[in-house]
């Protein structure tokens, strides 16, 4: 007979936060190695090809240093895993004031399946009324198929699609656009 007890198995402790000083070194750091693993699993939010990691973190910095942009994170047991971004029209653009642009929600591929995702969409939404947005616009790839899935359940609405969105390796690859408005 073993004198060992069985160990429970811990549930990961997930969060969402708005980003609202510099990150920290160990957060930056956390982000670009989220962003590499989303990047290679094909999400990169516009990336394609891995950049190096200069690029990212200067990227990233660059996210923080524009008050235009809103920075959400999702984390899993402290560790940031994914992002999102909020951003704002200009201000000379009166006619759109109302609406803002979800762009950039991934979650790195090892810590999927906890409902960060949803959870990132929530807070984005949140904030986004609270800073008096009415209508959320967003734009995606048709090849990602599970953010097509997450916005729909959650209540956007498709607009319209561009065959010529992107390209891929050498392949085009149709976009998506949808909206939702907020309720206050």
């Amino acid at each position: 007979m073993s004198d060992i007890m069985p160990q429970k198995s811990l549930k990961p402790i997930a969060a969402v936060e708005r980003v609202t000083e510099n990150l920290s070194v160990g957060d930056l750091n956390d982000l670009c190695d989220a962003t590499e693993s989303a990047i290679e699993a094909g999400g990169g939010f516009g990336w394609v090809d891995l950049p190096n990691r200069g690029i990212l973190e200067r990227f990233w910095q660059g996210v923080m240093a524009m008050p235009v942009r809103i920075l959400l994170v999702a984390r899993l047991d402290g560790v940031i895993c994914g992002a999102a971004q909020l951003v704002r029209p200009p201000k000379n653009n009166e006619a759109q004031a109302s609406s803002v642009t979800l762009t950039g929600l991934f979650i790195a591929p090892w810590a999927r399946g906890q409902g960060l995702s949803r959870r990132l969409l929530d807070l984005a939404e949140k904030t986004a009324i609270k800073e008096e947005f009415k209508v959320i616009n967003l734009d995606l790839r048709e090849t990602q198929s599970a953010a097509m899935t997450l916005y729909e359940s959650n209540g956007y609405h498709l607009i319209g699609t561009h065959p010529y969105y992107a390209i891929i390796g050498d392949q085009y690859v149709a976009g998506r656009y949808y909206y939702k408005v907020l309720s206050h």
